[in-house]
Order: structure tokens, then sequence, then C-alpha cells
């Protein structure tokens, strides 16, 4: 089957179910860009439960304006917050120390458009699962897509798509129990070599 996603920042574990499940990956590049979506938004298990990581992006609703067109804020440091971010949330992780270095040049490298971060970040995570990071992209847009698997939905964050995924443990579980569908890097950090059996082990409900 062809699954077809937004690129997002650092995807939930839903958009890697989806990944992962997928025969052939298409990603949507031609849509209009939407504000409060996981786009610029990866979401993480901080000491106080759920912590958003929001780059920071040029946008105005005055006109619409492409992903593929959407500008990052370089003059916030957004990418030192970030690290600092995840090194205080998953420090005591398991295999932090194992994967923090294939993850720490995104913030470090500059990147001016949103959509080549993301892009990155999905990358830089098949890279650390061993797994050939190969897709297609949109030519144009299209509302309902007759030839995909249509799983653009997974990168709403207001109207977010019920996900039932069996719990894993947690960095701080013990003060605010599972968050299910946090970023990758949650599952990673946590699970380690394990996160590839996890994913294809859960439904994805679309």
């Amino acid at each position: 089957m062809t699954v077809l996603l937004h690129p997002t920042y650092f995807p939930n574990i839903a958009h890697f179910v989806a990944l992962t499940k997928a025969e052939s990956l298409i990603f949507e590049v031609c849509d209009n860009y939407q504000k409060q979506t996981y786009r610029n938004r990866a979401i993480i298990y901080g000491a106080n439960g759920r912590l958003d990581l929001n780059v920071p992006v040029h946008y105005t609703q005055k006109n619409r304006q492409l992903s593929k067109a959407i500008d990052i804020f370089s003059a916030s440091n957004w990418q030192d917050l970030h690290l600092k971010s995840l090194e205080s949330a998953y420090r005591a992780s398991p295999f932090f120390e194992y994967y923090i270095d294939d993850i720490k040049p995104i913030f470090e490298m500059p990147f001016k458009t949103l959509i080549d971060l993301n892009f990155k970040s999905i990358e830089i995570i098949f890279n650390c699962l061993q797994l050939p990071f190969e897709y297609m992209l949109t030519r144009i847009f299209e509302l309902e897509p007759k030839e995909y698997i249509d799983a653009r939905p997974l990168a709403n964050s207001r109207k977010e798509i019920r996900q039932d995924f069996q719990p894993y443990d947690q960095v701080f579980d013990n003060k605010h129990g599972f968050i299910k569908n946090l970023s990758i890097l949650d599952l990673l950090f946590n699970e380690g070599p394990n996160t590839i059996t996890y994913l294809e082990s859960q439904r994805l409900n679309l």
C-alpha cells in the first residue's frame, strides 16, 4: 500500500506506525500551510508532562502560503532550546546516550525552510532505525486522493485521531502515567532497538 503523509517535525508515533507499515511513501508538498499542526511541533515527555517543541516560522494568514514555502524564523534560538529540553527529559532514559549523537546535528545545522528541517528529522530517525528512507513527493494537491491511503489527518493536532497504542516504559511515567502518541524520539530513547518491533505491532486508526 502507498501511504500519503505530511512531513512533520520528528513525527509522532502514529506517523511512524504508518511509515513503517507502508509499502511505499508519498509526502504531501503541495498543500497550504496550516497553523497548530504537527508540521512545526513535536511533543515530548518532560518532568511536568507533555512538552511542546515548537519551531518558530514566518507565516501570515493574510495570504495563503504553501507548506514547502514556509521559512523558519532563524533569529530564534529554538535549536538550543529543543536540544536542552531533550537532554533534560531523556538523559535518564535507557538509550539516550546511544542515539543523541546521531540526532544532535539537526540542532547544529542551519535550516531555511520548515520542510527541509522536517525531512531531515525523518531521515535521521530512519537512519537510527537502520531503515532505507525512500519516498515520492506529490505534484498536485488532491483533497480526496484515490490512489493512496490518506494519512494526512495525522498531522492535525487540534482534532487528533484517537489511537490506542500499547504502553511502554517512559522516564516520568511514575509521575504522570503513560502518555501516548508522543514524538518518535520518546519511543526511540526509551525502547531503542525494540522501536521497530513496537511500531509494527500497533494498530493505526485513520
